[in-house]
């Protein structure tokens, strides 16, 4: 499967995005397609409430698909200023379009500059698809006892 890498996002090797507007100093943060995809069906969601302080490389909440349940690292740290209610209310949305609506938190940055040591579009594309990636071996496959 072909996912796309929008070249305006740094991204985390846990698997989430970074949109920066500098103008704002606010970060717009949400999960790649590729984690998506490995996930599965989305069923919970869970966000830090607007006013809470993130951390970067800390976790900010957790995805829980039928397949399981995962931590959400920020990338930045900052003041939460919006949160996706509307993906709190419908988690199964998120893979309709997570680069747009799909967004989780918007972070407030305290220095943007937290964000050089995240990968370019191309570098996050060689991590989760380059050559010599074997595929990912699915959690709830090993937890039912099938092996690889």
């Amino acid at each position: 499967m072909a996912f796309e890498y929008p070249e305006d996002l740094k991204y985390l090797d846990s698997h989430e995005y970074a949109r920066v507007d500098e103008d704002e100093n606010l970060v717009t943060v949400g999960i790649t397609a590729f984690a998506i995809d490995q996930l599965g069906d989305i069923v919970f969601l869970e966000l830090p409430e607007i006013g809470d302080t993130v951390e970067k490389g800390e976790n900010f909440g957790t995805v829980e698909s039928v397949k399981a349940v995962e931590e959400l690292k920020s990338p930045i740290n900052g003041e939460v200023t919006e949160r996706n209610e509307a993906l709190i209310e419908a988690p199964e949305q998120i893979g309709d379009d997570p680069y747009g609506d799909g967004w989780l938190i918007k972070v407030k940055a305290e220095d943007l500059e937290d964000l050089e040591d995240a990968m370019t579009a191309e570098e996050y594309k060689d991590q989760v698809e380059g050559p010599g990636r074997r595929p990912r071996i699915k959690k709830s496959l090993l937890r039912r006892g099938h092996r690889a």
